[in-house]
């Protein structure tokens, strides 16, 4: 079985679960795989397109930079996510490379993005990241924090289309989906605040190979996927 084949297999065996967890929940609304190529090669981004992934996560600026020219090769659209940690340092290249920023996690780090991207003359769209398992080493904004977040909206040439998070490390059900259920909540929260000319925001972000399910279950739009699909990837420093 070749490298198309395995990805493809993996893929449609993860659109089944999520069929299937969708239809458990009387869920109905599209779901977004994004896959994860971080520490991958180029050649796993070649044969993902080629097995029909249209969207692509990285979470370091510079090793998607010089990864994405194998993306144009292929001549197929792909949406180009940023997924990880975003340093202000590399949020310019951030803006001028990838199609959307998926851990907008602070006013300032939105600001950066607008700036850049009214530089560019280009309207990027973005996820908030929250905070929702109230871990301290994990970055995003706090889940209280609505009006620093309600702030974001008024930037300009920046789409804030959802909100993100990424569940807490544990492998307790319970607290895994009440992360997400609190995003969920926020979701509504911040909607019934956004003035009534605005578009209400739609996308959760929330689960990824180990906990998609429960992401699933509890809303998610879009989920986060790399072992699951590519298998277990490299550690690089």
């Amino acid at each position: 079985m070749n490298l198309e084949q395995k990805i493809g297999d993996n893929l449609l065996r993860i659109k089944e679960k999520i069929l299937i967890f969708k239809n458990r929940t009387g869920i109905n609304q599209p779901i977004t795989i994004v896959g994860v190529t971080k520490t991958h090669p180029p050649e796993i981004i070649t044969a993902a397109v080629a097995a029909g992934l249209m969207n692509i996560g990285e979470n370091r600026v510079l090793e998607a930079a010089e990864k994405f020219s194998a993306i144009s090769k292929t001549g197929n659209t792909v949406v180009k996510h940023m997924i990880g940690h975003l340093q202000s340092n590399k949020a310019n290249k951030a803006v001028e490379i990838f199609d959307r920023i998926d851990s907008v996690d602070s006013k300032k780090l939105a600001m950066k993005i607008s700036k850049k991207a009214g530089e560019l003359n280009k309207t990027i769209p973005v996820l908030l990241e929250i905070n929702a398992s109230r871990e301290k080493q994990k970055h995003g904004f706090k889940i209280n924090g609505v009006e620093e977040m309600l702030s974001c909206f008024y930037l300009d040439n920046i789409e804030i289309e959802g909100l993100m998070t990424v569940g807490p490390q544990t492998k307790d059900e319970f607290k895994i989906r009440e992360a997400f259920s609190s995003l969920r909540l926020l979701l509504d929260e911040i909607n019934r605040q956004l003035p009534k000319n605005r578009d209400k925001i739609t996308t959760l972000s929330m689960g990824m190979s180990g906990d998609y399910q429960i992401g699933v279950e509890e809303g998610s739009t879009m989920i986060r996927v790399g072992t699951a699909i590519f298998g277990k990837r490299k550690n690089i420093a």
